[in-house]
């Protein structure tokens, strides 16, 4: 398992928001707002929340999905993100998975990204990082040992107390 590492200036938090349907894994990918490519909900360390935390609130903020994430990541990855000032920033991703407890009806991003559930196989094939790409094609198992390592102690997402 990858080790926490301490977020900062070149580090994001993710989640990889999930479900299972019918005993099988599905996972939401989201489209980036300047590009439009496939994403999974991502951003800057928040002051007040952990790294966990933080990729939950993404989740809510980008897809508008609550639940419960792993407290520690299952995997990274990494790629180069062009700033406005139109610099190009190498940044390394911290990935959560995400357990998905329900859908919003409205969410901070809404109208602004486009939304798909997809198995985590067609995810790899979506989207452009390739270490994103090969974490999604094993997300199945990813998550599952995750689920049997922390036994239950998966971090509640901060939206999930407040009213919606």
């Amino acid at each position: 398992m990858t080790k926490t590492k301490k977020a900062g200036p070149n580090r994001q938090c993710a989640a990889i928001p999930y479900v299972i349907k019918d005993g099988h894994v599905q996972v939401l990918l989201l489209t980036s707002r300047g590009t439009g490519r496939w994403i999974v909900p991502k951003g800057w360390p928040k002051k007040k929340h952990s790294a966990a935390e933080t990729a939950a609130l993404e989740a809510f903020e980008e897809g508008g999905v609550v639940g419960d994430v792993t407290p520690e990541p299952i995997g990274s990855y990494t790629y180069t993100k062009a700033l406005n000032c139109g610099a190009l920033q190498p940044l390394a991703v911290d990935v959560f998975a995400l357990r998905v407890r329900y859908e919003a009806l409205d969410w901070p991003e809404r109208g602004q990204r486009k939304r798909v559930w997809v198995t985590p196989e067609e995810a790899s094939l979506m989207v452009a990082e390739l270490e994103l790409a090969d974490l999604l094609a094993r997300f199945a198992s990813v998550e599952r040992r995750a689920r049997a390592a922390h036994e239950g102690a998966f971090v509640r997402s901060p939206v999930a107390n407040m009213p919606i």
